[in-house]
């Protein structure tokens, strides 16, 4: 099954994203938090947000969705529950809370030096919430058998709940992380552009940081340059006379 990240696709695609920047989270998503509270969604984001849909019991892309989560927290330099929050929201109505607690635990033990009790929280709820919130913020998938197919993206959200940017994928940019999150904090939006980012930059476990790939780009650019000079000299190439008769 092909699964999908469009902004363009049709609205009928059973698995996969489909963008729908500049909307909002619905104002009444009921959700129930790590207390054993049922609370408002969009009363939990009052900063700009990154929100995930798993399930806890998957055993394929939600733990590297996650993991690549837990990896982009700790190497950012953004203070986690200040600057920004991440929101975690189980979409299998059969997955009680405790299930989300235990994992949750996992991950606190996987980052050192971040507030995650307080900046990374975990929900769940019932069918008919989990159905209008993942339709409102453009996340289709289907269930197979026990298990569901489903796609792996971070939505960013606006302190007010607005939709600015989705990142698609289960490895994300600490510059990538950070802008999307500084421009939610603005209410800009913007286009995914993790494919463009990861492709010129690459991380040195040296530096702890991602670097320019001075390598890949400039072979690109010399590679298209190469190309316009030999159209240029295609085009400009002057045509043969015929040798006049004797």
């Amino acid at each position: 099954m092909q699964i999908l990240f469009s902004q363009d696709v049709e609205k009928n695609v059973e698995v996969g994203i489909i963008e729908h920047l500049d909307e909002f989270v619905p104002s009444d998503i009921q959700v129930m938090n790590e207390a054993g509270e049922i609370v408002n969604l969009k009363d939990q984001i009052d900063k700009p947000t990154a929100l995930i849909f798993v399930y806890f019991r998957c055993p394929g892309i939600c733990s590297p969705l996650m993991d690549g989560l837990a990896d982009v927290i700790q190497k950012s330099d953004m203070n986690l529950s200040e600057d920004y929050q991440v929101l975690t929201v189980g979409f299998d109505p059969r997955e009680t809370i405790d299930l989300a607690i235990k994992k949750k635990k996992n991950y606190e033990g996987l980052i050192t030096n971040k507030n995650t009790k307080d900046g990374w929280r975990f929900f769940t709820s019932d069918s008919a919430n989990i159905a209008r919130v993942t339709d409102a913020l453009g996340f289709k998938y289907i269930k197979s058998g026990q298990d569901f197919t489903h796609a792996a993206t971070v939505i960013i959200l606006s302190p007010d709940g607005k939709i600015t940017r989705y990142l698609n994928g289960t490895y994300f940019l600490p510059f990538e992380f950070k802008l999307a999150l500084l421009e939610a904090s603005k209410g800009l939006s913007g286009p995914t552009i993790n494919k463009i980012l990861q492709f010129c930059y690459s991380y040195d476990p040296v530096g702890q940081s991602y670097v320019l790939n001075v390598t890949r780009v400039s072979g690109t650019l010399i590679l298209a340059l190469g190309l316009i000079v030999f159209l240029l000299l295609i085009i400009r190439k002057p045509r043969r006379r015929n040798d006049p008769k004797n």
